[in-house]
């Protein structure tokens, strides 16, 4: 249960399902708002209002993907998509579209809130007595005070679970970490099989930090085994 109430924007078509998570969220400490149409959605996600998105990919007006979209133009409010089960298609676009997670319906509903809580979690900074606690590696650096990241002075976008990602990377430069173990201190959740997130949050930071000035890159895949930052 959260300390306060805590507001979440739902965007999902389905009337019924709306009103049921509304109940049910509101017993577990969220304040939900609901529409049900994706320029609604986009519209109220932009608002400044929520703390994190739950939506739907088939939508009226606009779909869940063009919706993400639309708010990754502008803000990186946590996403956390709900696809359809067994389209894997979607979840992987959602992903890329800088999604924070997903969860397939239908969807146990106590699994839904571990995820809520999880990337919420995420979006947390670190509460530093005195100066602000840094990371620094190459031109990279990390504000874990206020999670804001820069290369080589200039601001780096990334979403609250991406910069976890490459804060989790770094944190271990120079070590091989095991998707298991990324997935559980990056997304705050066990891996499951056919779960391809964390290699999507990878891809994507990867996308946005670039390589090194040398243009050697800056992190490494090891086939079935992990990821790991290549110390200069």
């Amino acid at each position: 249960m959260m300390n306060e109430s805590v507001k979440l924007l739902l965007v999902d078509d389905d009337i019924e399902l709306c009103e049921l998570l509304i109940e049910y969220l509101g017993t577990e400490g969220f304040d939900v708002c609901a529409v049900n149409d994706g320029e609604s959605g986009v519209k109220a996600a932009l608002s400044g209002k929520y703390k994190l998105v739950l939506l739907d990919v088939t939508l009226p007006k606009l779909n869940g993907f063009d919706v993400l979209k639309k708010i990754r133009q502008e803000s990186d409010i946590p996403v956390l998509m709900l696809t359809a089960r067994g389209d894997d298609v979607d979840r992987v676009i959602g992903l890329e579209f800088g999604a924070d997670d997903y969860l397939p319906k239908p969807y146990n509903h106590r699994e839904l809130v571990a995820r809520i809580k999880a990337i919420l979690r995420r979006g947390r900074p670190v509460q530093a007595e005195g100066a602000a606690k840094f990371l620094q590696m190459d031109d990279l650096s990390l504000n874990l005070s206020n999670r804001e990241a820069t290369i080589d002075g200039a601001p780096l976008e990334l979403t609250a679970t991406e910069f976890q990602v490459l804060k989790s990377l770094i944190e271990k430069a120079g070590e091989l970490i095991s998707r298991d173990d990324l997935t559980q201190v990056a997304l705050n959740r066990r891996l499951t099989p056919y779960d391809r997130a964390i290699d999507m949050h990878v891809s994507n930071v990867r996308k946005k930090i670039g390589t090194r000035q040398d243009g050697q890159p800056r992190i490494k895949t090891v086939r079935g085994a992990g990821y790991f930052y290549i110390r200069p």
